[in-house]
């Protein structure tokens, strides 16, 4: 038995998140100075990748490393090694990518924005990269706050708090990367981490759905930001298309919760059921 594995789930929560941001500071830094970066200019994407590649490689290692102390492991968190996991991901990242191009599909037939098809030319040599990203991006933040944070919290709070305070916190840490861009999402980021953690409910307490769903919507929305296939002609439109063309800072991005919401429901009663 492990002399820490009666550690308050409060203290294994702080020293994850101390731990994850000292190790990882030394990187940053170099990588900053690498990429010509401090943190008084914009991060332009092509810094932005780098840097948060680096940062998340780095968790699921000191995650790794916690677990030794606590005696735990990557299945309490949602992580299970099987091929039902796998099925979940790709049943998620479907229903990510298709709510919003129904979502998008509503803003075209409106004429609340336009679609720039000559921009489909460099989709082949970028549609990869921007895959890996969003695997490892949806792969580590659910394993963080939907895996991690949120199990430790449950052993604090009751689950309802526990999910409202983890997704809090998931959407506020967001503000480290884009602070001007990221404050009108901040609502709209604590609902995708409220659907998240419905998914993993629905999922019987497995990853894969609420890991799918993530990286759909990821690359989705990275997939058309970077190949800048749609235009916003009016900017009265915003408080529903979005400001700074960010879906989740307005309706339209909270209606894309909301039906998945809806789907996560059903499957729940299917689940139930079965």
């Amino acid at each position: 038995m492990s002399p820490w594995e009666n550690t308050p789930a409060s203290v294994v929560i702080i020293a994850f998140f101390l731990a994850w941001i000292i190790c990882w500071l030394p990187i940053g830094l170099v990588m900053a100075k690498l990429l010509h970066w401090t943190p008084k200019q914009p991060l332009q994407e092509e810094q932005k990748i780098p840097l948060i590649a680096s940062l998340y490689l780095l968790a699921p290692v000191i995650l790794f490393l916690a677990n030794l102390l606590t005696n735990q492991s990557f299945a309490n968190y949602g992580w299970i090694r099987n091929f039902s996991i796998l099925y979940s991901f790709l049943l998620g990242f479907g229903w990510g990518i298709l709510s919003l191009v129904f979502v998008f599909g509503c803003q075209l037939y409106f004429g609340l924005c336009e679609f720039k098809q000559s921009n489909l030319e460099s989709v082949p040599s970028t549609l990869l990269t921007i895959m890996l990203v969003a695997l490892l991006v949806g792969a580590v933040e659910e394993l963080v706050f939907r895996g991690f944070l949120l199990t430790q919290l449950e052993e604090i709070y009751s689950v309802w708090v526990a999910a409202i305070i983890s997704s809090l916190i998931f959407a506020l840490l967001h503000l480290v990367w884009e602070r001007r861009e990221t404050v009108p999402q901040l609502p709209g980021l604590w609902l995708m981490g409220m659907v998240l953690v419905l998914a993993r409910f629905a999922d019987n307490g497995s990853l894969g759905l609420a890991w799918g769903l993530h990286a759909g919507w990821v690359w989705s929305i990275a997939s058309i930001d970077t190949l800048n296939l749609i235009n916003y002609p009016e900017n009265k439109w915003l408080w529903i298309t979005g400001k700074n063309k960010k879906p989740l800072a307005g309706v339209a991005g909270i209606f894309c919760m909301l039906i998945t919401t809806v789907a996560l429901y059903f499957l729940m009663i299917k689940v139930n059921l079965a």
